[in-house]
């Protein structure tokens, strides 16, 4: 793992921190054997049934997930009590997807992804504090308190966001991969979508542009079963999306196993950087909550579908169990932790209960790139226009 991703993710009331890396203490590794095999398409795979970790490498895994799966789930309880207004799409269940591919890459690697980006934004190095300011519409949020949920950003770690446009962010990734070849800086950029945007035009023409300049990209098709409330059988007549690629090499993985996830995008990721083009990833995942809050979530599962993968699936509860296995912690010392995490999760949404809204004012910045002040913007009616009426762009 080559960075860090505690020392990415700040503190709640904190802002980002830089990326660091470190080195892990030589404590000794053991085998992980993997419960589902890869399906290649195009391509060997990574060809490997099991994995070599480490303690700290585990309990970092671990830690992050667990503080991702608090942290969605007090921003339900804040939903719910109407403190976090508009659309909302929660990633739990779906958390190894992102944690295992940030430990196979670097920050100088860029992610776009849809509206389900909370956890992304966490993990490219912003505070949980941050994060529910956004959400609750606070100046101090990551997008001054104007994006929520659907929009969060960090563009100094190479995020560019949460898209609300169903599948708008595949050719953005294709123009992101672009940048990186042109620069030359050896960054690979992947392109996160559900399978729902799976069917979308405007992914097969970026894949398409993609295999034709052999752009470093990985597609990763974050598979949750359901698109929106139709199941993935009801709506694509092929659902080996690892495989829709055509020209383009791909792999299916456990999207509930971090460590299969980081050994899947460290293999695609390593193939880009090759020069040998695009590669495309199908994460086999699972949401918890319906897709949006919005969504109960039981109208075209039942209950016990849901508590079913809880039971044999759970990313969470299945690196728990593989660090008690072999004797990483006590579950007394697992227990200490989750403590701390939630308390922390607890601190970060007081924190941002207590910062102010907007002011009227920011309704009219950031609408063009180096707005000058004094532009002129009207409003839904005159009295409410900003700027001087008689102003004029230089020429």
């Amino acid at each position: 793992m080559s960075i860090s991703l505690a020392r990415r993710i700040a503190r709640p009331g904190a802002r980002a921190l830089a990326p660091a890396s470190r080195a892990f203490s030589a404590s000794p590794s053991f085998t992980v054997e993997f419960d589902t095999p890869f399906k290649a398409y195009m391509c060997d795979g990574p060809g490997m049934s099991s994995v070599e970790a480490t303690k700290e490498e585990v309990m970092e895994l671990w830690s992050t997930m667990y503080k991702m799966r608090r942290m969605e789930l007090a921003a339900d309880q804040l939903y719910k009590a109407k403190q976090i207004r508009g659309f909302c799409h929660l990633y739990d269940g779906q958390e190894a997807v992102c944690v295992g591919m940030e430990a196979a890459i670097s920050m100088k690697d860029s992610i776009i992804t849809a509206y389900r980006d909370h956890c992304y934004q966490l993990s490219r190095g912003d505070s949980p504090a941050s994060i529910y300011a956004e959400l609750m519409g606070r100046a101090s949020g990551c997008a001054r308190g104007k994006g929520g949920s659907m929009h969060m950003y960090m563009a100094k770690n190479n995020f560019f966001g949460g898209n609300g446009i169903v599948g708008a962010q595949q050719p953005l990734g294709a123009g992101l991969a672009f940048a990186h070849k042109y620069k030359g800086d050896g960054g690979v950029a992947l392109a996160l979508y559900g399978d729902g945007a799976a069917n979308q035009g405007q992914l097969f023409e970026a894949m398409n542009m993609a295999a034709l300049w052999k752009l470093p990209i990985v597609f990763v098709c974050e598979n949750n079963q359901y698109g929106m409330g139709t199941a993935k059988a009801r709506s694509s007549a092929n659902t080996d999306y690892f495989t829709r690629g055509v020209y383009i090499p791909g792999i299916k993985v456990d999207g509930m196993s971090v460590l299969a996830v980081r050994t899947a995008v460290a293999h695609a990721a390593a193939h880009c950087r090759e020069g040998k083009g695009p590669f495309v990833l199908e994460m086999d995942t699972y949401r918890y909550h319906g897709h949006s809050m919005s969504d109960p979530g039981v109208t075209y599962r039942n209950r016990d579908e849901v508590s079913g993968v809880r039971r044999a699936r759970d990313p969470v509860e299945g690196l728990k169990k593989i660090m008690l296995e072999h004797s990483l912690a006590t579950p007394e010392e697992l227990k200490a932790l989750e403590t701390k995490i939630r308390k922390e999760i607890d601190v970060a949404v007081e924190f941002a209960k207590k910062e102010s809204s907007p002011a009227a004012a920011e309704l009219y910045r950031d609408i063009y790139r180096s707005q000058d002040p004094h532009m002129f913007i009207r409003g839904p009616d005159l009295a409410a226009s900003h700027g001087d009426q008689k102003w004029q762009p230089a020429s």
